[in-house]
């Protein structure tokens, strides 16, 4: 409440990081390796100046698998706010599940709700953030992106960079209906279209 009345919410995108923002890397660990993709910062600015949350969910059982800390991951997240903020851009939110069923120890390996496909994070980051999921988009590379957004009947496009080309091609083969677009900047336009 702010005011005594309702708190305003506004739309988001929800945004994956890794083939998505940034150059694919496996198991991203190392700050100096995270490079955005052509465009995706002018992309979140055009977000930013349509008046729409910037939200980043990413799975990242890189933790889990003991590949990386939180630290380690903080630090990335650190150097990918200051090089967007270069770009006159900004994130309204970053959400991360550090699980994985199958790998690594308690509290890491774990049947969560926070892991895509499944919406947790999104639900999470809307609540926190105050935002209206009837009018917020999800962006991504991989059909566990889509899936998320679609829990929560949320609009999604698959964006043909990171694995988005293979995701396409194993998605239209199981008779998936999607959108796909080349790219963040394309996404963008598609959703102030």
């Amino acid at each position: 409440m702010n005011g005594g009345g309702p708190a305003r919410s506004r739309p988001a995108v929800f945004l994956d990081r890794d083939g998505t923002l940034n150059r694919e890397v496996n198991y991203l660990s190392d700050p100096a390796e995270f490079a955005w993709l052509p465009g995706s910062r002018r992309a979140i600015a055009r977000l930013n100046q349509a008046g729409l949350a910037a939200v980043v969910i990413t799975n990242q059982s890189g933790i889990a698998r003991g590949l990386f800390d939180e630290r380690t991951l903080e630090s990335i997240h650190a150097r990918m706010h200051a090089t967007l903020a270069d770009a006159g851009a900004r994130l309204d939110g970053v959400y991360f599940c550090p699980h994985h069923p199958d790998f690594g120890s308690p509290p890491y390996r774990a049947h969560c709700g926070c892991r895509k496909p499944l919406p947790g994070l999104l639900e999470r980051a809307a609540r926190e953030l105050q935002l209206d999921l009837t009018r917020s988009w999800v962006v991504g590379d991989s059909g566990r992106d889509l899936a998320a957004g679609a829990a929560l009947n949320l609009p999604g496009l698959l964006v043909e960079t990171g694995q988005g080309r293979a995701q396409a091609s194993q998605l239209s083969a199981a008779g998936e209906v999607f959108e796909a677009v080349p790219d963040l900047a394309a996404a963008v336009d598609r959703i102030l279209g």
